[in-house]
């Protein structure tokens, strides 16, 4: 059975800093590309490489539903469950995110 393995990737002031509301932020925990957002829900992990072509979801926007939308061809993915808005191509991986005392978390799947 897979384990969730906890990385702390940033302090609780640099998270606030360097991923501010409304913002994504790239992460790299060994080979896996994750793209953190920032939204007045907290802060929310899904894989970084959009399924339709490979594009950095990191590189894209936030929007009012909540959806990370992909710089190249706008697929929109749903931060809270990683769905493609329309079903076009198959969904995001979703990873844990817990603010600490002492720092930002994330649970990986090793």
């Amino acid at each position: 059975m897979p384990q969730l393995k906890w990385y702390r990737v940033l302090g609780p002031e640099e998270a606030a800093k360097q991923i501010p509301k409304g913002k994504l932020q790239l992460v790299k925990i060994g080979k896996q590309r994750i793209c953190i957002a920032h939204t007045e829900l907290g802060y929310t992990a899904v894989s970084d490489i959009c399924p339709h072509l490979g594009e950095s979801l990191s590189k894209g926007t936030i929007n009012f539903l909540y959806e990370v939308i992909c710089p190249w061809h706008g697929y929109r993915f749903n931060l809270k469950d990683g769905r493609e808005c329309q079903q076009r191509t198959p969904d995001l991986e979703v990873h844990k995110v817990e603010m600490r005392e002492d720092g930002l978390f994330l649970g990986v799947i090793r």
